[in-house]
């Protein structure tokens, strides 16, 4: 499949998950439900079918993770510089974590799948753990902090820790480096489910945004888009190239770094006192802009 027509396909799960929403088609209860298998079922099954085959040594590297790593703590420092004279901490918050928190799961591993092949599908999945396991806990301590609210960051630390990704991911690892075969039957299914990640997750994200500029600071949407959507993926792929000349960690860290801001941080910005408005904004316009950049990218690197 062509690049662009790839790109055309992403863009109209999106449409038809947005659309299915607002049409009643797609209600609250199966928007759940469809969440629910692609976050407990089909990804888990394309990040374990993706790492178990492949050997450890191909998977995981020194470099990637440091590169991945100063991109991600740096773009979150760098959102703190930008946003600081926000006036309101609602906002101001809300700004500096949807600069950085990305959409590895719903959005970033499954494009990888789609669009570079296993070898960088392996390593989205290790990126895809290690950002959890840094964006979660960093955006509850941020919102929690800056707006006097409560939240438990045990509970947090505990829901990532059951995160069925990351188990699958552990797992995965775990078979690579023992050398431990898949057996036939089981990598068939798994291969069935990882298929349906992708459309599982499109439709669910695009059921999930909405859009409304009434009352919303335009300019604060537009720096938080430049620095998520434009500078995170320039970032990255300068930090990648630099640091190693394997092409698929270039490819799958790239194309992880362009993600838009993750949907969960609509939620967390509800439940611990950001600008829930903003945070629904900036979700929808980051999803919609960052094929684009997705696209550029993936020109550049395939």
């Amino acid at each position: 499949m062509d690049l662009a027509v790839k790109i055309l396909y992403l863009l109209a799960l999106l449409g038809v998950g947005f659309g299915a929403r607002r049409a009643g088609v797609l209600t609250a209860e199966r928007a759940d439900a469809l969440t629910t298998f692609a976050f407990y079922v089909a990804l888990p099954a394309l990040v374990f079918d993706s790492t178990a085959a492949t050997p450890l040594e191909d998977v995981l590297s020194v470099e990637m993770v440091a590169a991945f790593l100063v991109v991600l703590l740096g773009v979150a420092g760098i959102g703190w510089l930008v946003h600081r004279r926000i006036p309101t901490r609602a906002a101001r918050s809300v700004a500096i974590v949807q600069s950085y928190h990305t959409n590895f799961g719903f959005l970033g591993l499954p494009i990888v799948a789609m669009t570079l092949g296993s070898a960088a599908t392996a390593k989205a999945g290790i990126l895809l753990g290690i950002g959890a396991l840094i964006q979660i806990p960093m955006t509850v301590v941020l919102l929690t902090s800056m707006n006097d609210a409560e939240a438990s960051l045990r509970d947090e630390l505990a829901g990532v820790a059951r995160n069925p990704v990351i188990a699958a991911l552990l797992l995965g690892l775990g078979f690579a480096a023992f050398g431990v075969p898949v057996p036939g039957p089981a990598s068939t299914a798994l291969g069935w489910v990882s298929t349906l990640a992708l459309p599982a997750a499109l439709l669910s994200v695009g059921a999930s945004l909405t859009l409304s500029l009434d009352g919303v600071d335009v300019p604060t949407v537009g720096s938080v888009v430049a620095l998520k959507v434009l500078l995170m993926p320039l970032l990255g792929l300068a930090a990648l190239s630099l640091l190693t000349s394997d092409i698929a960690t270039v490819q799958a860290g790239s194309v992880m770094l362009a993600m838009p801001t993750a949907v969960s941080t609509f939620i967390y910005a509800n439940e611990l006192g950001g600008d829930a408005r903003l945070a629904s904004t900036n979700v929808f316009v980051t999803t919609v802009c960052s094929l684009g950049v997705v696209f550029v990218i993936l020109r550049l690197l395939v």
